[in-house]
């Protein structure tokens, strides 16, 4: 089988937007190289011209593009490759494919992302876990908004949660995420619901924890969903921005009476857990 590579530069604060767009034209992976670099496919040379025509209408400042053509036996399955376990704080994160080793205290999470985003793989993913295993507590309820594979909300009950729900607009996301909640053994503890956030997240409160590895507009839109959800004394974490846009972020924190407590960055991405004044 043979299709095309398309290599995607754009400004660092566009990343996170210009990922989300591929994942949704295309309904694969994307990858993201070291120096920043998105990696996309499309399966013949007409696809590969529509989906650059597509990036160059919605961001047309600052884009770089280049397509190779490759051979590959099957995309859908290529990001297993070089995938293998991840510790992330206390969290241990599997391949579905590899044999769980190592202590049995870990909080370890099995995870078949598939064509799903998270897979402990990407920056944003690692920094929203960290913080996120450093604020669940036994016995509280958790919020995973923008679940993809279901890796937070899974998590979280590993690391000792009563009840996670997770949430996401992909209906493939959340076939991903039950799936993987039923090789960790807790689909009894964690539910996933296919929607809008802004909508359904009050009606799964109230809730100790909430994380929302988004997009920085998302994450603004969700505010006030979220302030009605919390629990007076609950935790959010938000994620899925770039460095480049922590300034502006903690700006509208602080307008819509957030307090930060704490903020972490991985291979350039910001995460930053708050509660409400």
């Amino acid at each position: 089988m043979s299709g095309w590579a398309i290599e995607v530069r754009v400004p660092p604060g566009s990343r996170a937007a210009t990922a989300a767009r591929l994942v949704e034209w295309t309904e694969l992976a994307v990858e993201e190289r070291a120096d920043g670099t998105l990696v996309s496919f499309a399966p013949t040379r007409s696809m590969t011209r529509a989906l650059v025509s597509k990036l160059e209408e919605a961001f047309p400042t600052g884009l770089e593009t280049a397509c190779t053509r490759i051979e590959v036996s099957d995309w859908a399955t290529r990001w297993h490759d070089g995938l293998g376990p991840r510790r992330i704080g206390r969290v241990v994160i599997v391949p579905s494919w590899i044999r769980p080793e190592g202590d049995p205290a870990d909080c370890r999470v099995v995870l078949d992302p598939e064509g799903a985003f998270g897979s402990g793989e990407h920056g944003s993913t690692r920094a929203a876990l960290r913080l996120l295993e450093r604020q669940v507590r036994a016995g509280e309820v958790v919020l995973d908004l923008g679940t993809g594979g279901g890796i937070l909300a899974i998590a979280a009950v590993v690391a000792g949660a009563r009840r996670a729900v997770g949430v996401d607009h992909d209906s493939q996301a959340i076939a991903v995420a039950e799936a993987n909640a039923r090789r960790n053994n807790v689909d009894h503890r964690v539910a996933f619901v296919c929607g809008d956030a802004t909508d359904i997240t009050p009606l799964l409160g109230p809730a100790d924890v909430i994380a929302a590895n988004i997009l920085q507009t998302v994450n603004c839109a969700l505010l006030p969903a979220i302030r009605q959800t919390l629990r007076p004394a609950g935790r959010v974490i938000f994620s899925g921005m770039e460095q480049e846009e922590a300034e502006e972020f903690l700006t509208v924190l602080e307008h819509e009476a957030f307090a930060p407590i704490e903020e972490l960055c991985d291979a350039g991405w910001w995460a930053v857990t708050a509660r409400c004044r």
